[in-house]
């Protein structure tokens, strides 16, 4: 089994560009000392997860791949999803399983609302009218986007800052696909360098 667990997620790491690959390992640091994983190469971080989080690294990996946009490898690799972990959760004892609406999963981590809301592109604008010059550090640090594809933006909408913000939102949506609420772009801009009104903006949409 770890045998299998291994070749998985050297499979999802050379699935990677090399920006991506470094994303994930900046992410990972959160949970792992930065010193282990940002010189590490793809065989190196397969093994420090093996022994980071036995018996979970696949579940991890597919956490952070969720961060940075790349729900094809988890499709592809059949990583656990949310779904599952819920699905595998032990039965209470009068043999139901818990209630997937009930606002948590294993790990005590909130699981996304049944009714989480749609971002829709008025939305986006809104955001991308507040990203400011720091909008290329969001969309690789927390978006998951590539450098080549924001240059391409900019060269595709010339001299409108806001459209190279709001069209990289929508790449990002495009890659999230049902996952694109407003809950998820909160969770992955909290961290980020930016305007707090965009904060408080989401916020103020997950009443709605």
């Amino acid at each position: 089994m770890a045998r299998d667990e291994r070749a998985t997620l050297l499979n999802v790491h050379e699935a990677l560009s090399e920006q991506q690959f470094q994303n994930l390992k900046y992410l990972l640091g959160s949970k792992i000392p930065a010193g282990l994983v940002l010189q590490a190469s793809r065989p190196e971080l397969c093994q420090i997860l093996l022994q980071r989080f036995p018996g979970n690294s696949l579940r991890e990996i597919a956490r952070i791949l969720r961060q940075i946009g790349r729900l094809d490898l988890i499709q592809r690799f059949q990583l656990p999803l949310e779904e599952q972990i819920l699905e595998e959760t032990p039965r209470e004892p009068n043999g139901d399983t818990p209630n997937p609406t009930s606002g948590h999963h294993p790990g005590g981590i909130p699981a996304p609302p049944m009714n989480a809301r749609r971002l829709t592109e008025k939305d986006l604008m809104k955001v991308a009218q507040r990203l400011g010059r720091e909008w290329q550090e969001v969309g690789i640090l927390h978006l998951g986007l590539e450098r080549i594809r924001l240059e391409q933006i900019q060269e595709e909408n010339p001299n409108n800052s806001i459209l190279w913000s709001f069209e990289m939102l929508r790449d990002w949506q495009r890659r999230q696909r049902h996952e694109a609420t407003v809950s998820r772009l909160l969770a992955c801009l909290e961290g980020a360098r930016l305007d707090p009104e965009i904060l408080d903006f989401l916020r103020s949409l997950q009443g709605n």
